[in-house]
């Protein structure tokens, strides 16, 4: 038989409930891969996705494992999981993978609920009119940075990026988003082995420009004969840090009027997204 206990205020309690333990709070341990919390069969699925880029149609098993380093045995065995659950579609023709229709639903949440993208397109619009230059709104995917919105201010731009395009921490907008960190968590991503070895000294660079315009700024240098400038920002709304970048064709934005214009229209359009940052 369960006894009661009464409290001051005449309020009764079960014995039992009174000497249940405070429930501890969870510690944060976001970004922290050695974490006893970080599932490593869910991790290797997801870089099993990540495999899929833009302009990837369908992968292989062996293909998939040299991407991702994985072994074969292992790979399989994901790849069959994702397939049943949708997410990868097996072609019987050609043996091969490509994304399934329940990528999409999982984008469509993403980019639905993102309330930053919805403020920012009105403001991308009008620097992308008044620049006749592509901007774009990137967030960091763990890896590199993912456009989450792409606004094209001239339909004679040959270099076209849509929603879900990657691009490295070597681009500008991956630069603006190093720079924009702590020197610890961007030493640490700069690590990675995958970036170009003239990456530390390229920071440098845009470290130097952050601090004194704002904007990171890539001449030539992603893409020969293109040129783009590109500022962070904190979402008001809680949602994470995000970079704008404005570029195009060196005819369009040559480097003078990069670094003068359309800084000053960047810093301006960062500031109504996010007062008082940066």
């Amino acid at each position: 038989m369960q006894s009661s206990i009464s409290s001051k205020d005449g309020k009764t309690s079960n014995a039992s409930e009174s000497r249940r333990p405070a429930r501890r709070k969870r510690k944060e341990s976001v970004g922290n891969a050695s974490s006893p919390d970080f599932v490593e069969a869910l991790a290797r699925g997801l870089s099993v996705m990540r495999c899929f880029g833009p302009n990837v149609v369908t992968l292989g098993n062996l293909e998939l494992a040299e991407l991702t380093g994985l072994p074969k045995s292992t790979i399989s065995r994901i790849v069959h999981t994702l397939t049943t659950l949708g997410y990868l579609r097996y072609h019987p023709d050609t043996g091969r993978y490509s994304p399934g229709y329940g990528v999409l639903a999982l984008g469509f949440g993403c980019l639905a609920n993102l309330e930053v993208r919805e403020l920012a397109r009105p403001l991308m619009q009008n620097l992308a009119r008044a620049t006749g230059a592509a901007v774009a709104l990137g967030a960091f995917d763990g890896e590199a940075m993912t456009y989450v919105e792409a606004v094209h201010g001239s339909a004679a731009l040959y270099l076209r990026l849509p929603v879900g395009y990657r691009v490295g921490l070597n681009s500008t907008m991956g630069r603006a988003y190093l720079a924009s960190l702590g020197e610890k968590e961007r030493m640490r991503l700069l690590s990675s082995p995958d970036l170009p070895v003239e990456m530390p000294s390229m920071m440098v660079q845009a470290c130097a420009d952050f601090d004194l315009c704002g904007c990171c700024y890539g001449i030539g240098d992603w893409q020969a004969g293109i040129n783009a400038a590109a500022s962070p920002f904190d979402a008001p709304g809680g949602e994470g840090r995000f970079v704008i970048s404005c570029g195009g064709p060196e005819n369009v934005v040559p480097e003078a009027r990069l670094r003068g214009e359309i800084t000053t229209k960047l810093n301006q359009l960062v500031r109504q997204l996010s007062p008082g940052d940066y």
